[in-house]
């Protein structure tokens, strides 16, 4: 007997087939299995999915395809995960298959049942030969008064929780701790611990091992985007078979099937990486939440500087007004007996012109590293320089196929394009009028690496040897393993200086580090972009977090935080000063009701691709039309603004344009882009020179 059964298969929202097909099946099938499928004149991967047969598809019997084969191996997806999907899909503004096959391991997309059953049973063998771990003796430091405080509160209250802990506050501590009472509780309990990039896993994949022998190996999996593909599906299978107790990972993680999932940790909850820029543009931080609702699992939001939504949705009890979403936690004070770091602004406009370093700032590293400490130098830029330019005749470095300038790189002599990746030797003379007096404008890494060096040449080692210094950035870090050699040196003190991007910012344990300076961030102060300024508070206070975590120092050892600004008295870094996150946030917020801006309305952008920025315009100018006609007649408070080109406005020989749709109601926008779907996918065949058309809901970035 033949059954009739719904299944997903991976298209794009734009296609006509964003929704399950119908396929005939030997065998009843449960909503949640593995297919593997016909589509067109390829198999593919497809999810069979609950819902009721369409009554077109009885009459359509005789074109069904049958279903090629069922991953049987694999125990279904649960109801849970499968819901996670379809709200994800819905919110997002994607095709549901799209979001539920997109989320599997690549590798369960090439593996027919046959060789699935063999992995299967490869694993099941190494577990059944594996011993059980001796148990752990290992010494745990107390709590500090503010953790045990905390960690009562989340066993006597669900949540969800936005922890607010200062750098050093010993966050990762109750972050542990909470999932050791979670996993004594449930035999079969998972925790999720998700951390913003691939470079911060390491490091905290360590300390979980350490506090979590007794589980074993297996019990403890990464998954990112860095890791093999095989790697993928055997930390995706340890964890959907329950057999992974605790999950590490990054955005990704948070779609994978958990299904005794218990506890959810969203470290660096701040961090605009959580935010997926491509294809499915989801927020890992806000589908973790509505996870936990899924799974009744307990949520941490745990950052330095909370973002301004969780913070405002974590604001005390007002009468008259909703009930805040999330219960805020603090921990303000540093573990032990060491400090917040002091503030020390450079006013660069006393200073010579073209000063990369400060005199002042150079004395102080000279201090510093004459004490044996670490030093580290922030700089969100890499390469050399931003821009070769020709002083003869204005020619600078443009790329031919971005409205970018390709990155001087001087370690290989090369112009790169950090867009569309093209890459040149750096040209000989000016290749509009031959002169051979080519210059650099601006500076990176590199060059703030090679500057120190001259700087610091005078200064020695104890052991006699010259100053090391230590750059990392994307470039420095781009083979296998190079990015943890490097943090191991520095951990090791074997590193004087360090030179890096954001990269080093933000959750690492550097416990020599006693001065960070930050040059040049003047750039996000007076940003068109409304988020800007608490993207750059959040970093600066994130960088400087990394200094005096080491609670032995002494007073004459104080940390310090240096910035060398052309606007000292700019009102974010009194606050820095102050380590005054509260202040600085009411401050932004306060701001962002005046103007009506988020949290305190909703947005979406519709972005379009095409050859031409005239075709790209006709695309949204002919959806703004259509969807204003839609709302009128509803009578919704919707604003569709203007088509205007994107901020880089052509990247790889595309023309890039966007349009903003803001609303006071997340309810009334929703509604609007569901319906507003249909039309671009019939304008869409009416624009045949548009490549690509997507929606981002929630957008970090304008």
């Amino acid at each position: 007997m033949q059954h009739k059964l719904l299944v997903l298969v991976s298209t794009p929202a734009y296609s006509r087939l964003n929704g399950p097909l119908v396929y005939l099946s030997d065998q009843t099938l449960p909503p949640g299995t593995l297919v593997r499928v016909p589509l067109g004149a390829r198999e593919t991967l497809g999810l069979v999915w609950p819902g009721d047969i369409p009554a077109s598809a009885a009459e359509e019997a005789t074109k069904l395809r049958p279903v090629l084969e069922a991953l049987d191996h694999i125990g279904p997806l649960t109801a849970h995960w499968m819901e996670l999907m379809g709200f994800a899909a819905a919110y997002y503004q994607r095709s549901v298959g799209e979001f539920a096959l997109g989320s599997l391991p690549p590798q369960l997309r090439d593996l027919s049942n046959l060789q699935l059953e063999r992995k299967l049973n490869k694993r099941a063998k190494r577990a059944s030969n594996t011993e059980a771990p001796a148990p752990a003796n290992l010494q745990v430091p107390a709590p500090t008064p503010e953790q045990a405080l905390v960690l009562q509160r989340l066993s006597a209250e669900q949540g969800p929780f936005v922890l607010h802990g200062n750098t050093g506050s010993g966050k990762t501590e109750v972050y542990l701790r909470r999932a050791a009472e979670v996993l004594a509780q449930d035999a079969q309990a998972q925790v999720l611990m998700l951390v913003p990039e691939i470079n911060l896993t390491p490091q905290l994949e360590d300390r979980v091992r350490q506090r979590f022998t007794h589980l074993g190996d297996d019990a403890i999996v990464s998954m990112h985007s860095g890791m093999t593909p095989a790697q993928r599906l055997n930390s995706w299978l340890s964890a959907h078979t329950g057999q992974a107790r605790l999950v590490l990972g990054t955005r990704l993680a948070v779609l994978s099937s958990i299904p005794h999932l218990k506890l959810i940790v969203v470290d660096e909850e701040h961090d605009p990486s959580y935010k997926q820029q491509e294809g499915a543009r989801y927020s890992a931080r806000d589908l973790a939440v509505y996870r936990g609702q899924l799974q009744h699992a307990q949520v941490i939001l745990g950052s330095a500087t909370p973002s301004l939504e969780s913070w405002h949705h974590s604001r005390a009890a007002i009468a008259g007004e909703a009930a805040p979403r999330y219960i805020r936690l603090s921990m303000p004070s540093r573990v032990g007996s060491a400090s917040l770091p002091q503030l020390r602004r450079v006013d660069m406009g006393q200073q010579p012109r073209k000063t990369l370093v400060s005199a002042p700032l150079l004395a102080a590293m000279r201090e510093r590293i004459t004490r044996r400490e670490q030093v580290l130098v922030l700089l969100n830029r890499r390469g050399y320089a931003p821009v070769l330019h020709c002083h003869a005749c204005g020619w600078k470095s443009e790329c031919p196929h971005c409205s970018a300038y390709r990155v001087f790189h001087k370690s290989d002599r090369s112009l790169r394009c950090h867009h569309c990746s093209l890459t040149q030797s750096v040209p000989r003379a000016c290749p509009a009028c031959g002169n051979q007096d080519i210059g650099a404008l601006g500076h990176g890494t590199e060059r703030i690496e090679e500057h120190l060096a001259e700087l610091l040449q005078d200064m020695q080692r104890p052991d006699g040897l010259p100053l090391r210094i230590a750059r990392i950035d994307a470039d420095s870090t781009r083979g296998k393993g190079e990015l943890v050699r490097q943090l191991a040196e520095v951990h090791d003190g074997d590193v004087d200086l360090l030179v890096g991007t954001q990269m080093v910012a933000k959750g690492h344990d550097f416990r020599r580090v006693t001065l960070v300076a930050a040059l040049n961030p003047d750039g996000a102060l007076f940003s068109a972009d409304f988020r800007a300024p608490e993207r750059l508070f959040a970093l600066l206070l994130q960088a400087a977090g990394r200094a005096g975590r080491d609670a032995a120092l002494t007073r004459d050892q104080a940390c310090e935080m240096w910035v060398q600004t052309f606007h000292p008295t700019h009102p974010l870094f009194e606050s820095l000063k102050q380590h005054d996150f509260a202040g600085f946030a009411e401050q932004q917020l306060t701001e962002r009701q005046q103007a009506g801006l988020p949290p305190f309305s909703f947005q979406a952008l519709l972005r379009a691709e095409a050859r031409t920025q005239e075709a790209a315009h006709g695309f949204l100018n002919a959806a703004k039309l259509s969807g204003e006609d839609w709302l009128q007649a509803q009578s919704m408070a919707v604003t569709v603004y203007p088509a205007v080109p994107m901020s880089l406005q052509r990247v790889a020989d595309v023309e890039r344009s966007q349009m903003l749709v803001e609303s006071h109601s997340r309810r009334a926008l929703q509604m609007f882009l569901s319906h507003w779907q249909q039309d671009l996918q019939d304008l869409r065949s009416q624009h045949k020179a548009v490549i690509r058309w997507a929606i981002d809901v929630d957008p970090l970035v304008i």
